[in-house]
Protein backbone atom coordinates (compact mmCIF):
# COMPACT_ATOMS: atom_id res chain seq x y z
CA UNK A 1 0.00 0.00 0.00
CA UNK A 2 1.32 3.44 -0.44
CA UNK A 3 0.05 6.67 0.38
CA UNK A 4 -2.13 7.21 -2.22
CA UNK A 5 -3.96 4.05 -1.62
CA UNK A 6 -3.75 4.94 1.86
CA UNK A 7 -5.73 8.16 1.68
CA UNK A 8 -8.01 7.08 -0.84
CA UNK A 9 -9.22 4.44 2.11
CA UNK A 10 -9.25 6.69 4.34
CA UNK A 11 -11.08 8.80 2.77
CA UNK A 12 -13.79 6.48 1.31
CA UNK A 13 -14.89 5.93 4.97
CA UNK A 14 -18.54 7.73 5.72
CA UNK A 15 -18.26 11.48 6.61
CA UNK A 16 -14.56 11.34 6.29
CA UNK A 17 -12.76 14.82 4.90
CA UNK A 18 -9.30 15.39 4.75
CA UNK A 19 -7.85 18.62 6.39
CA UNK A 20 -4.06 20.41 7.04
CA UNK A 21 -4.18 21.79 10.59
CA UNK A 22 -0.73 22.76 10.75
CA UNK A 23 1.29 23.67 7.22
CA UNK A 24 2.53 20.15 5.36
CA UNK A 25 0.48 17.72 7.94
CA UNK A 26 -2.45 16.10 6.40
CA UNK A 27 -4.81 14.34 8.39
CA UNK A 28 -8.28 12.20 7.84
CA UNK A 29 -10.97 13.27 10.02
CA UNK A 30 -14.58 12.57 10.60
CA UNK A 31 -16.88 15.28 12.42
CA UNK A 32 -13.81 17.77 14.03
CA UNK A 33 -11.75 14.86 15.37
CA UNK A 34 -8.77 13.23 13.25
CA UNK A 35 -8.74 9.50 13.07
CA UNK A 36 -5.36 9.19 10.76
CA UNK A 37 -2.14 11.22 10.49
CA UNK A 38 -1.33 10.87 6.23
CA UNK A 39 2.34 10.61 6.38
CA UNK A 40 4.38 10.02 2.58
CA UNK A 41 5.51 6.70 4.55
CA UNK A 42 3.04 6.06 7.06
CA UNK A 43 -0.20 6.48 8.83
CA UNK A 44 -1.03 7.78 12.44
CA UNK A 45 -3.90 5.59 14.06
CA UNK A 46 -5.23 5.45 17.48
CA UNK A 47 -3.89 1.64 18.08
CA UNK A 48 -5.68 1.40 21.34
CA UNK A 49 -7.70 2.59 24.55
CA UNK A 50 -4.31 2.96 26.24
CA UNK A 51 -0.72 3.23 26.04
CA UNK A 52 -0.21 -0.78 27.14
CA UNK A 53 -3.18 -2.11 24.08
CA UNK A 54 -1.07 0.45 21.30
CA UNK A 55 2.66 -1.35 22.88
CA UNK A 56 1.30 -4.57 21.08
CA UNK A 57 1.70 -2.47 17.45
CA UNK A 58 5.64 -2.35 19.34
CA UNK A 59 6.14 -5.54 20.27
CA UNK A 60 5.29 -7.37 16.80
CA UNK A 61 6.40 -4.88 14.29
CA UNK A 62 9.35 -3.04 16.04
CA UNK A 63 11.01 -1.86 13.15
CA UNK A 64 8.10 -0.66 11.30
CA UNK A 65 5.55 0.76 14.36
CA UNK A 66 6.74 3.86 17.16
CA UNK A 67 4.85 5.91 19.48
CA UNK A 68 3.43 9.09 18.52
CA UNK A 69 5.33 12.04 19.88
CA UNK A 70 2.73 14.35 22.21
CA UNK A 71 -0.11 11.86 21.53
CA UNK A 72 1.28 8.39 22.05
CA UNK A 73 -0.02 8.32 25.74
CA UNK A 74 -3.50 8.13 24.75
CA UNK A 75 -2.66 4.95 22.14
CA UNK A 76 -1.60 6.71 19.20
CA UNK A 77 0.85 5.04 17.26
CA UNK A 78 2.80 5.47 13.62
CA UNK A 79 2.79 2.73 11.31
CA UNK A 80 5.01 2.65 8.53
CA UNK A 81 3.94 1.43 5.18
CA UNK A 82 5.93 -1.13 2.89
CA UNK A 83 7.39 -2.76 5.69
CA UNK A 84 6.68 -5.78 7.29
CA UNK A 85 2.91 -4.93 8.82
CA UNK A 86 1.19 -6.57 5.86
CA UNK A 87 -1.64 -4.04 4.33
CA UNK A 88 -4.70 -5.60 5.61
CA UNK A 89 -3.39 -4.62 9.20
CA UNK A 90 -2.46 -1.43 8.14
CA UNK A 91 -6.73 -1.38 7.14
CA UNK A 92 -7.52 -2.73 10.12
CA UNK A 93 -5.53 -0.55 12.48
CA UNK A 94 -7.47 2.68 10.53
CA UNK A 95 -10.52 0.91 10.44
CA UNK A 96 -10.39 0.70 14.14
CA UNK A 97 -9.03 4.16 14.65
CA UNK A 98 -11.94 5.39 13.03
CA UNK A 99 -14.51 3.47 14.26
CA UNK A 100 -13.12 4.51 17.79
CA UNK A 101 -13.44 8.13 16.67
CA UNK A 102 -16.90 7.38 15.88
CA UNK A 103 -17.67 6.20 18.41
CA UNK A 104 -16.97 8.95 20.97
CA UNK A 105 -18.94 11.90 18.84
CA UNK A 106 -22.44 12.98 19.47
CA UNK A 107 -24.75 10.66 18.30
CA UNK A 108 -26.17 13.51 16.17
CA UNK A 109 -22.89 14.16 14.81
CA UNK A 110 -21.74 10.83 13.71
CA UNK A 111 -21.83 9.70 10.00
CA UNK A 112 -24.22 7.12 8.27
CA UNK A 113 -23.34 4.71 6.79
Amino acid sequence: MNAGELRAYCLAKPGAWPDEPWEGDEVAKVGDKIFAFLGRDSVGVKCGANRQEADEWLLQYPEDAATMAYIGRSGWNTLRLGGAIPDDEVREAVDVSYETVVSKLPKSRRPTS
